[in-house]
């Protein structure tokens, strides 16, 4: 079976990338600040999960960063994972990070 091509829409108003799969919402939530896009959280949720979404809409939000000019900053824990296996992003954990890699939020 051929996977077609997942639909990422991107709501500025909410600030959020989002998907829809089998009926559930997955989507990661930034906030745009001092130069940089922080991804605050990633949502997929279990039912739809395993499937490559949280990091084709993780990539779809660090794309849309580096368009506008902005750094790819991660507060999520997935974000920030994502970050550091994709090097060529030139991204870091933001200020929020915790130390202990839990989500300070």
């Amino acid at each position: 079976m051929t996977r077609t091509a997942m639909e990422i829409s991107h709501d500025r108003d909410r600030h959020r990338f989002t998907t829809t799969e089998d009926g559930h919402m997955a989507y990661v939530s930034y906030n745009i600040a001092g130069g940089g896009l922080d991804i605050r959280h990633t949502i997929v949720p279990e039912e739809i999960g395993g499937r490559g979404i949280a990091s084709a809409l993780v990539k779809a939000a660090f794309d849309y960063a580096r368009n506008e000019g902005l750094s790819c900053l991660a507060t999520c824990r997935y974000a920030a994972v994502w970050l550091e296996r994709h090097p060529e992003y030139h991204g870091s954990k933001s200020d929020d990070w915790c130390t202990d890699g839990s989500c300070a939020l």
